[in-house]
């Protein structure tokens, strides 16, 4: 079982990394390149912001998971599996968190959320 987690562990990560580098490459940047995007606080910025960040968070999502699925596999020793997914998990909403907040550069209140998560997460493995 240990090696199919790996495994799945690694196709995760890869297709991340597709996803951002080719979405990025592909679709965001066409996207925006479009003059009708909905305006919200006085311009479209906002708009053009949370779609690249809402793009890339499903990468950070997927990284999350793969850490997930390495504890899951047994493969790291000297920690309980428990504590190991929910330090990923904390460390998912941190990464999340530091995205939202710098490529919206705070005004989607998403970081708050997702870095009050990751504290929780912290705290309790205090």
């Amino acid at each position: 079982m240990t090696i199919l987690l790996i495994s799945a562990a690694i196709l995760t990560i890869a297709i991340g990394i597709a996803h951002s580098w080719l979405g990025e490459r592909f679709i965001i940047r066409r996207l925006l390149r479009r003059t009708d995007l909905p305006e919200l606080f006085g311009d479209d910025s906002f708009t053009r912001q949370t779609v690249r960040f809402a793009w890339h968070l499903t990468t950070i999502a997927w990284f999350g998971l793969a850490a997930v699925l390495v504890m899951l596999s047994g493969a790291v020793v000297g920690i309980r599996v428990s504590d190991g997914v929910v330090f990923a998990v904390a460390q998912t909403f941190i990464m999340s968190a530091v995205l939202a907040l710098i490529l919206t550069r705070g005004r989607h209140l998403s970081w708050i959320v997702f870095a009050v998560i990751a504290a929780l997460c912290l705290i309790a493995l205090a």
